[in-house]
């Protein structure tokens, strides 16, 4: 991979070696689950690691990290005149606006969508989704809006997805076929890949995955006010509209959200903003320090990412180049190299495995699994997971990754992502941790998301599971299962 922002030492950048080691391993120690960062500084890259198998040229899903793409591509198709930022949001979609619209769906307008402040009393993306015929467009505007548009902040990622209509609408193309040649392009991102809706629009608030220096062009872009390589690519009244509060937030319950929301970027504590997605998936822009900070991962609370940055980073940043500290470079160097989601660790075989090989029907559950076919040998296993829309096949052997197969089924019930996107890769690791229990770890690195299956086997098959993280339970009932 080319790199497109140069590298350099933290200490020629103004920050202590040590500092950027401190950051790493509290937030390992205090929060866990980091698989990628990249610190840039006064353009110029000052540290970046990845998490094996997490990689430099592997895309990572953003979620609402996406959102902030999302908004750029609206700033674009205002610099080219399609539309301003006070047009009327049905005004774009008089086809599907319902027969009598209320005062406050009338009064909304594109800058609301921006903000989050369209005047909704909830999310608007769950009863897009599911509603019949796939149309989330005619789902949004059919939803009663509580409020006054403009003075009720509310997390709507529904809101954003409508900012992606609009600019398929006026444009004919994509969120990732327009930004293709406008952003993608000049800042040397290839290989994006972002979900679309029934109807073939982006998704828009969810969805986009890219490389972690990608997010932190981005950033850089912000913080250079719309320049890149002395090219101006997003007008800097855009920049500095979208990276202004014009949304109150401060009912939130935790500090860094609630310092004011601007056009799909929320204000941070310290000067900076940033766009972020669940999870943990970071783009802080630090204004005041000449510094942009990128982190994806599977964390539980970001809150406590946040609060490690502004401990340990944020005062290790001086005005002025320090004296170079080999010593502690090095240290730095060694910390960030060996830095790895940890397979499982166990014993490849058990002499009494061959008893437990077989095909496995699995009861109900909620994870739409229907059998697992183990095969044990003296070297590892061989896995087959066959559920309601996917068969995967593992290979899993101890302290190491495998690559692993997923076939997905497309049907009704698939997600969007299943119909647009290739399937999402996995890795797989596997070993015997006690007397007829085997525990395989399966790696989708190009998500946030690591998932564990519990083993138990006698005379027939007891399946554990958890998740690093999710938005519901990250700790699955037992499924029971036997040999047919």
């Amino acid at each position: 991979m080319v790199a497109r922002i140069p590298r350099s030492t933290p200490e020629a950048l103004g920050i202590t070696s040590s500092a950027i080691a401190s950051f790493v391993q509290a937030t390992e120690a205090q929060v866990g689950g980091l698989h990628s960062f990249m610190l840039v500084r006064h353009g110029q890259v000052a540290a970046e690691a990845w998490w094996s198998p997490y990689a430099a040229e592997h895309p990572h899903q953003l979620f609402s990290l996406s959102k902030s793409f999302t908004s750029t591509a609206v700033g674009l198709a205002v610099a080219e005149g399609r539309l301003t930022v006070e047009d009327p949001v049905l005004s774009f979609f008089e086809d599907k606006a319902p027969k009598r619209s209320s005062r406050n769906l009338t009064a909304m307008r594109v800058k609301h969508l921006l903000t989050m402040n369209t005047g909704h009393d909830m999310d608007t993306l769950d009863p897009m989704v599911t509603r019949r015929g796939g149309d989330w467009a005619r789902a949004f505007l059919s939803l009663p809006v509580a409020h006054r548009p403009g003075t009720h902040f509310l997390y709507n990622t529904g809101a954003t997805y409508m900012l992606s209509a609009i600019v398929q609408r006026l444009t004919g193309m994509t969120l990732l076929d327009y930004l293709t040649p406008r952003l993608f392009e000049p800042l040397g991102i290839v290989g994006a890949t972002w979900e679309s809706c029934p109807q073939g629009v982006n998704t828009g608030g969810f969805g986009l995955s890219v490389r972690t220096e990608d997010i932190a062009c981005l950033g850089q872009l912000y913080l250079q006010k719309g320049f890149w390589q002395g090219q101006c690519l997003l007008p800097v009244e855009w920049v500095d509209a979208a990276s202004q509060p014009h949304s109150d937030n401060s009912s939130q319950p935790t500090p860094d959200w609630q310092q004011g929301y601007g056009y799909q970027f929320w204000r941070c504590r310290h000067g900076a903003y940033r766009g972020d997605g669940a999870f943990g998936q970071f783009c802080i822009i630090m204004p005041e320090q000449d510094a942009v900070l990128v982190i994806t991962s599977g964390v539980r609370d970001m809150q406590a990412v946040l609060n490690l940055v502004w401990r340990h980073l944020l005062p290790a940043m001086r005005s002025t180049p320090l004296a170079a500290d080999g010593a502690a470079q090095a240290a730095l160097g060694e910390v960030l190299s060996s830095r790895a989601i940890a397979p499982v660790d166990g014993l490849s075989y058990l002499p009494a495995a061959r008893a437990f090989n077989g095909r496995y029907i699995l009861e109900d559950n909620p994870y739409g699994l229907r059998s697992a076919t183990l095969h044990f040998g003296r070297t590892g296993a061989n896995v087959r997971l066959q559920s309601s829309e996917a068969v995967t096949n593992l290979t899993c052997s101890p302290a190491s990754w495998q690559p692993g197969e997923a076939e997905w089924r497309k049907s009704a019930s698939s997600s969007p992502r299943r119909e647009t996107l290739p399937n999402p890769p996995v890795l797989a690791s596997g070993a015997w941790v006690g007397e007829a229990r085997y525990l395989i770890r399966l790696c989708y690195y190009e998500t946030p998301f690591i998932v564990d299956l519990d083993c138990r086997l006698g005379a027939g098959l007891t399946l554990l599971g958890s998740v690093n993280t999710s938005f519901g339970p990250t700790e699955w009932p037992p499924i029971a299962g036997h040999k047919p």
